[in-house]
């Protein structure tokens, strides 16, 4: 997540610049030292009576936190003034998400989600996302992501400043396998594909409750604890069905009263993509799987407006003319 801060034209490119090394070095650094769980496909979810925890992180040119919750809570405590003092800032970078954010999945993804929480508070702003492939992405492909959108960074904060950028919705950018192979940006519409959600009947013994951090091609889906037994004095007496990834709890709560033998299940989600002959490069997904930076407009309202969409097709096409 990067927050612009407010420049002058003239130092627009250094910032955009150490723009881009902020949100690279952030993705890094959380995956580095691994302190805080993976908040993708969280949605527009927020953390409320629980405590939220900045740790400061060292990246060169800029203040950066880590912040444990949701990828909103994230834009909303940096915006708050709580964290960072001084003015808004002109542009809020919310990515770079490994895995798709294309059609419904638009929906469940935090990325998408901070990016819209940024509108909420009046600040314009872009989501990015990698089409992350199993076997095929590598590491290397976020910071070929950042290159390849820097063109569009430096123009969204130029345009920003002069205020013409278009106003009312948020840029969701979808950059292909392979960013450097691209064939260039495409304006899109929202399509309405989507993943099949998958749901596994799991054992304890092979994934422990707590600890249910599902990932399926970068989709990264988080689950919140499951079934932590009332105090740590309960006891629980284990019954093995014929299912052998099944397993059925019958819990005893604290000082040994019944708990008119409650049962648990326990169940893991993947997401399954469907695969689809129908592609429409004119529409995010398709044009993603056709090889192009997809930048799909989303507005606060479920449909984007059509002078929202001809809007962002002016600016697409004046500030990027050779990749139309």
């Amino acid at each position: 997540m990067a927050l612009i801060p407010q420049v002058s034209p003239t130092s627009l490119m250094r910032s955009c610049v150490k723009a881009s090394t902020i949100f690279m070095s952030a993705f890094l650094n959380l995956r580095k030292n691994g302190c805080f769980r993976d908040k993708s496909v969280s949605g527009h979810s927020v953390t409320l009576r629980e405590t939220v925890e900045a740790s400061s992180a060292e990246i060169s040119g800029a203040a950066a936190f880590e912040v444990s919750g949701s990828p909103v809570d994230c834009v909303s405590l940096a915006l708050s003034g709580a964290l960072f003092s001084g003015s808004r800032p002109t542009l809020v970078i919310s990515g770079i998400n490994r895995g798709t954010s294309c059609g419904h999945l638009m929906f469940y993804s935090g990325v998408v989600a901070g990016a819209r929480e940024a509108l909420l508070c009046g600040v314009p702003s872009l989501s990015i996302s990698v089409n992350w492939k199993k076997d095929e992405s590598q590491e290397t492909d976020f910071k070929d992501a950042v290159v390849l959108c820097l063109p569009l960074i430096n123009a969204a904060i130029r345009d920003i400043v002069k205020g013409t950028f278009p106003k009312s919705c948020f840029l969701n950018i979808e950059i292909p396998t392979s960013p450097l192979s691209s064939k260039g940006f495409k304006l899109t519409k929202q399509s309405m594909w989507r993943s099949t959600p998958n749901w596994q009947a799991v054992s304890t013994t092979r994934y422990p409750p707590g600890h249910f951090l599902a990932s399926k091609q970068g989709l990264g889906l988080q689950f919140a604890q499951i079934g932590r037994d009332a105090s740590t004095a309960g006891a629980a007496r284990k019954l093995t069905t014929q299912r052998k990834n099944l397993e059925i709890v019958e819990s005893i709560g604290a000082a040994g009263k019944p708990d008119s033998n409650r049962i648990k299940k326990y169940f893991r989600l993947e997401f399954l993509e469907k695969q689809r002959e129908d592609i429409d490069d004119n529409l995010d997904y398709g044009a993603l799987e056709s090889g192009f930076v997809a930048v799909t407009a989303l507005s606060l309202s479920p449909h984007t407006e059509k002078n929202i969409q001809m809007a962002v097709s002016d600016w697409i096409s004046s500030v990027l003319p050779s990749e139309q």
